[in-house]
């Protein structure tokens, strides 16, 4: 036995330094480019944020831009803000939202990418190993750069083969390596007993041990936002909702056609104008060859999509600051368990899939993901389906590299193509690379157009986002001294908007209570107020599903919590945007259908649905019972009416109409309006084999019971059986 642990260490050991001799040399090879900080400065940006109509007018006014991007996902955004700070006169038009697609329905890591580092070293892959460096860098300066949105994460990887300690110890401190003075924090072993400690619900059988490195963690949506939003106050023009109808081109005076501009439409007020642009930038991520076909028809497509799904948990699955990574499992994906704004994500699968712009998950993908979290987690933590809050599908923009003769490969890096008539087309990469994407992108650019920036290079990597210039961790608590917030809601506002929350904070209504001051809550699970609407509406949300999902991220944390807030959104919007009720009807049923397909309420729905009855003789008589007290017409069905009795005998008389149809809405399966008895039987079948965490009419049948029981025995015993005392 300590000749075989011997020979282990020894390959330990030779591996780590063959690893660190690989990456040494490597790195002479592949020196960094390095801006010259000393020379280059940032501009300085406008104090106000243009207004969304003044941005419209921009694009209308005739102007020729620069550049023209297309796209308002990660790579678009950091397009437009590397552009603008280079001093071109820069246009950005979105379809959808800022980061309405891929780039808010990531894992929300920051990460070099530890299996591309694996494959690097075991295939001698100069290539991946150049990618990893490169995202290790980038990942340091984008948590450089946005302190507010970003942190760094501890990430454990649990080792239950002994054998696969030393094995997986060396791979984990060969990525400490190559990020070299760029490492968030350095990577650690810990034993059986102090990885139990840090993550309780792991599963302790077999455990060997834990080695435990660092990533980063964003919220993408409010991160590709802020991007957005710095090169607006910069001075860049960047407009949502406005879609590219054809792309338009001239003769550049030697016979050959370029591209000269745009016609677009801007979908809130319906109005189509042309754009003029010297240069024009396609980051459109999955939709890269609908431009490209729109420059020309007879190219051939490069994106292969494929369809990553992650799930949301309740807080309690995971630890508050300890993520979780399974580097192997049964079909030999990578699934992260990470913690995220106090719920738990888990994700994330790979499969081909169609291109579309409302991507759903299924339920197959939910329940492989579900599967998979329970062999890591003990025997108390019991993984039901009911437990899962929200589901999304992310469509991931792989793609082959036009340059090359061999198209069929996929690029494992992103990709910059120049098109016969200067299409600028930058693909592939992914979250992380985002400012080192949009930079290669400009540096083709200006060569391929002719452009002459006051910058010749980038200025990003040492310029703050919006909200990052004055937030320190603690500012969280003059929100709460200044204003009277509430401590969860302040360091919500503080981590959301940095030092944009004070702006924040001053739009936010009275409580009319001792405590909090001001700040009334949307939902009372979630520290997101009425003030974050009126200043969303200013971030250029236009639509109820802009808000739910992007400036607020409750559509992705809690999709019913998003659900009932609804209705309070739409309003203040509507006050807002001056909405008539017709189009915050319109708004409701545009959200209530987001919602369902697209962030996995529709699919919860139908899981529940699927359940088999599974309830013992005694169980089935118990619920027809309580059933029975709430029906007391005996109509054979409960209706609103009968909900709306029910809770007032419980002294809950001030409950609204939109909560009645909530608690309606969970048990009504079958969306008749009235609650049947099989519907009931059906839910608490579902309670019981954990496909359903909770129901408040199953709670108001119990307590409605109770009450019933407690009358009973108050008629049972007379006063004259009391005896009449004390």
């Amino acid at each position: 036995m300590s000749s075989r642990m011997f020979k282990f260490g020894v390959t330990a050991a030779s591996a780590c330094a063959g690893s660190v001799i690989a990456a040494w040399s490597i790195d002479r090879w592949n020196s960094p480019h390095v801006v010259n900080n000393a020379v280059q400065r940032p501009p300085k940006r406008k104090r106000t944020l243009p207004m969304r109509s003044e941005q419209i007018k921009s694009l209308m006014s005739g102007d020729e831009y620069d550049v023209l991007i297309i796209g308002g996902g990660a790579t678009g955004a950091g397009c437009a803000l590397d552009s603008v700070t280079r001093g071109l006169k820069t246009a950005l038009v979105e379809l959808d939202d800022f980061a309405s697609g891929t780039s808010s329905r990531s894992t929300k890591l920051i990460h070099g990418g530890v299996r591309y580092l694996q494959k690097a070293i075991l295939g001698l892959d100069l290539e991946q190993y150049r990618m990893v460096k490169e995202a290790l860098a980038e990942r340091a300066t984008m948590l450089e750069s946005a302190p507010h949105l970003t942190h760094p994460l501890p990430i454990m990887l649990p080792v239950y083969t002994w054998w696969q300690v030393p094995y997986y110890w060396v791979g984990i401190k060969a990525y400490d390596l190559v990020a070299g003075d760029r490492n968030v924090k350095s990577s650690y072993l810990l034993s059986k007993k102090d990885a139990l400690e840090l993550f309780p619900m792991l599963k302790k059988d077999k455990l060997c041990g834990a080695i435990v490195y660092y990533d980063g963690q964003q919220d993408d949506a409010r991160m590709c936002l802020a991007v957005a939003l710095t090169a607006a106050r910069h001075g860049a023009t960047v407009c949502n909702h406005v879609e590219v109808k054809e792309l338009l081109k001239k003769d550049n005076g030697s016979g050959k056609q370029v591209l000269c501009g745009a016609k677009v439409k801007d979908h809130i007020s319906g109005k189509e104008f042309t754009v003029k642009a010297k240069c024009i930038i396609n980051a459109t991520g999955p939709f890269t060859d609908s431009i490209r076909k729109m420059d020309d028809p007879t190219v051939k497509s490069i994106c292969c999509p494929s369809s990553g799904v992650h799930i949301v948990l309740p807080g309690y699955y995971s630890p508050d600051q300890m993520g979780l990574l399974d580097p192997s499992t049964s079909d030999g994906r990578v699934i992260f368990f990470l913690p995220w704004q106090r719920q738990t994500i888990a994700g994330t699968t790979d499969l081909p899939c169609e291109i579309t712009h409302s991507p759903t998950p299924t339920e197959d993908e939910i329940q492989f993901i579900l599967s998979e979290i329970k062999n890591y987690l003990n025997a108390d933590v019991e993984v039901r389906r009911g437990d899962v809050l929200s589901a999304w599908s992310g469509i991931r923009p792989l793609v082959s590299d036009p340059n090359k003769d061999d198209t069929q490969s996929l690029a494992r890096n992103h990709i910059v193509h120049v098109s016969p008539s200067n299409l600028i087309t930058i693909a592939g990469g992914k979250w992380t690379t985002y400012r080192a994407m949009a930079e290669h992108t400009l540096d083709a650019a200006v060569k391929a157009c002719n452009l002459k920036p006051e910058r010749a290079e980038a200025v990003t990597s040492y310029l703050k986002i919006e909200g990052g210039q004055g937030w320190t961790p603690t500012m969280y608590i003059r929100l709460v001294q200044d204003f009277g917030l509430e401590c969860e809601v302040a360091q919500h506002l503080a981590k959301s908007y940095g030092d944009r929350a004070f702006a924040v904070s001053k739009m936010a209504s009275l409580t009319g209570k001792r405590w909090p001051i001001i700040g009334n809550r949307i939902h009372p699970e979630f520290p997101y107020i009425d003030a974050e609407i009126r200043y969303g509406v200013r971030e250029y949300a236009c639509t109820a599903v802009d808000m739910i999902a992007r400036r607020l991220r409750l559509a992705f944390l809690n999709v019913q919590a998003a659900q009932e807030a609804l209705p309070i959104v739409v309003d203040i919007m509507g006050e807002e945007l001056q909405w008539s009720k017709e189009e915050k009807e319109r708004q409701i049923k545009h959200a209530t259908e987001f919602l369902a397909n697209e962030m996995g309420h529709a699919i919860n729905r139908t899981s529940k649905e699927r359940i088999p009855i599974k309830l013992s003789k005694e169980e089935i008589q118990t619920y027809v019972k309580r059933f029975q007290l709430i029906d007391k017409d005996k109509k054979g069905y409960v209706s609103i009416n009968d909900i709306r009795r029910a809770l007032k005998s419980f002294g809950d008389g001030d409950v609204s109409g939109e909560q009645l149809h909530d608690i309606l809405k969970e048990i009504d399966t079958n969306m008749n309006g009235q609650v049947e008895l099989d519907e009931y039987l059906q839910m608490m079948s579902a309670i019981k084999t954990g496909d359903v965490a909770y129901s408040r009419f199953a709670r108001m049948a119990e307590l409605e019971e109770q009450k019933h029981e407690a009358a009973n025995l108050k008629q049972k015993i007379s006063v004259d059986r009391s005896g009449g005392g004390l």
